[in-house]
């Protein structure tokens, strides 16, 4: 689970509201959180303020479930530095995107996340997003890459390319992970091979997503096929004017957190909450 960062209205972090998300979703059977993920709008957070977050969401967690942390960027020195800082206690993984922006080669990507590979001693979630990164992580690359560094552990898939989720199967060692990391398709994946979805619109339904994931890995397609249905209309209106806005408008609904953002995120339009309103309430009755 990709867990949001709740703001206060005048846009600093909203620490009460944070531990009662990380314990909402917790109590909804989540299994483990990534803390300060895109999703969490880490891009606006300056380096302290990731600081007392890490520190304050491993705190709250306090080895009930698995946490993961969001630590990555363009810049390889610098996202280097951040983790040799980076104090590991309560944390059992790192997820680091591919880069953004930069558009670098396949052998870029490759010698960035050797780079981290070498520079820490927790494992590794490697993140595929071309549609927010702008290049594409081959399934080339992160199969060499799985096999060239036993700390590099899984990857969060999310380029929505079934071809290259197929390559990735059949070709990865053994336990190397391969994670969804796209709501919709966390269905159709987990039947290729996947062990799950790191979600956004599970911060707020994360009992419905969980029970349907849950059937899902028993190999129980058809009685999870109805927890997905009711969970389509949903999902695309998490998403229909930009992520976490959409999410943090049910959390508020749920009386969850707030659905403050941080700029250049802005709110959802009128019209977009009162279908996540409905869509909430529907599902959540």
């Amino acid at each position: 689970m990709a867990i949001v960062t709740p703001f206060q209205e005048d846009g600093q972090v909203d620490y009460d509201r944070l531990k009662n998300l990380v314990n909402y979703l917790i109590d909804g059977g989540i299994e483990y959180l990534v803390s300060l993920g895109t999703t969490g709008e880490s891009a606006t957070l300056n380096s302290e303020e990731k600081k007392k977050v890490f520190a304050f969401t491993a705190e709250v967690v306090n080895g009930r479930v698995g946490l993961v942390a969001g630590i990555g960027g363009n810049n390889t020195h610098e996202v280097v530095e951040q983790i040799k800082k980076f104090d590991t206690n309560g944390y059992d993984a790192i997820l680091s995107a591919s880069p953004s922006y930069n558009k670098p080669s396949q052998e870029g990507i490759y010698q960035h996340y050797k780079a981290i590979s070498e520079n820490t001693s927790l494992p590794i979630i490697l993140y595929n997003v071309p549609g927010r990164t702008c290049s594409n992580m081959t399934a080339e690359t992160t199969v060499r890459l799985a096999k060239d560094f036993e700390n590099i552990i899984g990857i969060k898939e999310a380029s929505g390319n079934f071809d290259q989720f197929n390559q990735i199967m059949r070709d990865k060692p053994e336990d190397f992970m391969l994670i969804s990391g796209d709501d919709p398709v966390a269905l159709p994946m987990i039947a290729l091979g996947a062990v799950g979805v790191i979600s956004v619109i599970g911060n707020a339904l994360p009992r419905q997503l969980s029970d349907m994931i849950r059937l899902c890995l028993k190999g129980d397609f058809k009685g999870a096929q109805k927890g997905h249905n009711d969970l389509i209309d949903f999902t695309r209106l998490m998403f229909v004017e930009g992520s976490p806005a959409g999410v943090k408008t049910a959390l508020k609904q749920l009386g969850v957190c707030g659905d403050t953002l941080r700029l250049p995120l802005v709110q959802v339009s009128n019209s977009t909450a009162n279908q996540i309103i409905a869509s909430t309430q529907k599902i959540v009755k």
